[in-house]
């Protein structure tokens, strides 16, 4: 049983890490809703960056990026909304089911093929880009959707967690089911994966983040905003002037942010489970 002394140290080192954590977020969100620049400016460099007084409030930076016409904000966030959407859902299906195979079915060359999905988790995307931008550019898929969803569905680091998860469940619910007359698909489906809602949660949140904010390969595939995602909507937002405006780019992040924000209070509940028991099993 911890002493009162201890909790307090780690109430103090919670209490820090939070605001390591929040420090960035308050500032983006105090300088969106900040009309001055020259006010934003001033305030950097104090305590006032990271606050802003009810009667400095405005969403003037928020209409800006907005109107811009030529950087349409609105397309570049349904293009990411798309890609990353049409990578997960599928990708939850396509990784659990590769996972449940690797760890619950017996087949020649399964030893081969996990040490091949750990391997394509050590390397890394730089390694792959050119080859694989070779073999879309053969195939007529650059600057469209697919070439920003299909390489991606199937997910090395998300089979390895599911994975991981199937073999730690207790052979006893296979050998039952195929008593009962269960084929091992019907498995997956009706017992592995309902049980598997954490490792889901997990990988909704991680590929979420990982593709939402890629960056490297969309530039090297994508030339125009009708398909180019968010995050290489605030790239140019950035750099399309010499003397960029803060306010505005502050909002074209923050509410680049916000679907982020949401998906990971959606599914914190289950991914601060998965964390906890594997903590637990560890």
């Amino acid at each position: 049983m911890s002493t009162p002394f201890e909790r307090f140290v780690r109430l103090v080192l919670a209490i820090g890490l939070a605001i390591i954590v929040m420090a960035p977020l308050a500032l983006m969100f105090a300088t969106a809703l900040k009309p001055d620049e020259i006010q934003i400016l001033r305030d950097l460099g104090s305590i006032k960056a990271f606050y802003v007084l009810p009667q400095e409030m405005s969403l003037q930076n928020f209409i800006d990026v907005l109107s811009d016409k030529h950087l349409p904000f609105l397309r570049f966030l349904g293009n990411s909304a798309l890609i990353v959407g049409l990578i997960v859902v599928p990708g939850i299906f396509v990784n659990s089911a590769a996972g449940f195979a690797l760890s619950r079915l017996k087949f020649r060359g399964q030893a081969a093929l996990l040490s091949v999905v750990v391997a394509l988790i050590i390397i890394p995307m730089e390694a792959l880009a050119i080859p694989l931008l070779l073999m879309v550019n053969q195939i007529g898929w650059v600057n469209t959707y697919q070439v920003q969803i299909v390489p991606f569905i199937a997910h090395p680091f998300s089979i390895y967690l599911f994975y991981q998860f199937f073999a730690k469940l207790p052979k006893d619910l296979d050998e039952a089911a195929y008593i009962d007359g269960a084929s091992p698909l019907r498995i997956y489906w009706s017992i592995a994966l309902p049980l598997s809602l954490p490792v889901i949660a997990t990988v909704v949140i991680l590929q979420s983040l990982e593709f939402w904010n890629a960056y490297l390969w969309p530039i090297m595939t994508t030339r125009g905003p009708e398909v180019q995602p968010v995050s290489l909507g605030l790239a140019q937002f950035f750099t399309g002037s010499n003397l960029p405006h803060w306010g505005d780019i502050m909002a074209f992040a923050t509410m680049m942010s916000l679907p982020i924000l949401i998906v990971y209070f959606a599914f914190q509940r289950w991914f601060i489970q998965s964390v906890v028991s594997s903590a637990i099993k560890g």
